[in-house]
């Protein structure tokens, strides 16, 4: 349930990042376009799980050094690398370039952090 949760949510992330300039979702209809949204969202998950450890292993020392900066490069580089994994599935979904990725990038990661927080909130059990 909570990877179903978790997929719903960098769904509409994802979605939202469409209103970027240079961040493209194309399809005939509604039906279409969701589940290219899905197939997205299911493929910047796994692209996270494989490459993002990687990255933070190789890339320790600029970590430290821009205080954690070098990570908003990373997630726009794996945002830009699902852009092109998804063009090579034949998913409608293309992304023009790095500042779009990083752009895109950066909300996916607020909107997510943001519906992660909501969903958390609402489905605690209230204390008295």
């Amino acid at each position: 349930m909570a990877l179903l949760l978790h997929i719903l949510i960098t769904m509409a992330a994802v979605w939202i990042t469409t209103a970027l300039p240079g961040i493209e979702l194309s399809g005939q209809d509604t039906t279409s376009k969701v589940l290219t949204l899905l197939a997205v969202s299911v493929l910047f998950g796994l692209v996270n799980l494989v490459l993002k450890p990687i990255a933070k292993t190789l890339g320790c020392l600029l970590y430290v050094l821009t205080l954690g900066l070098f990570g908003l490069v990373v997630n726009g580089l794996l945002f830009w690398l699902t852009s092109y994994l998804a063009g090579e599935l034949d998913l409608p979904f293309h992304v023009d370039g790095f500042w779009a990725a990083f752009w895109g990038a950066l909300i996916v990661s607020i909107v997510s952090s943001a519906l992660a927080g909501i969903v958390r909130r609402v489905a605690q059990p209230q204390e008295d």
